[in-house]
């Protein structure tokens, strides 16, 4: 049986059906997430060095660092071709 997974930049990739949640990163409340993800050896840096954008949380409570646009990455799970541009 076939995996789903979401692409998350740079040849990284998620099982799809995994993820928990996906969150604008910024705000305070998601920097002390990463933080404390990163305390607890629970944190993946898949930004390659860029901007990080997006938050994936999955369901085995590991936290996922993507420099892709939230917006952009929903609709990859939801099937639909986001442009790049938009919801930034």
């Amino acid at each position: 049986m076939p995996v789903e997974v979401l692409h998350v930049g740079f040849g990284n990739v998620v099982a799809s059906g995994r993820v928990v949640c996906v969150i604008k990163a910024g705000s305070s409340p998601v920097r002390r997430l990463v933080d404390q993800a990163e305390q607890d050896r629970r944190l993946i840096d898949a930004t390659s060095g860029r901007r990080t954008r997006s938050v994936i949380v999955t369901d085995s409570n590991h936290v996922i660092l993507s420099h892709i646009n939230p917006v952009t990455l929903v609709g990859k799970l939801q099937g639909i071709e986001v442009e790049e541009g938009e919801g930034t």
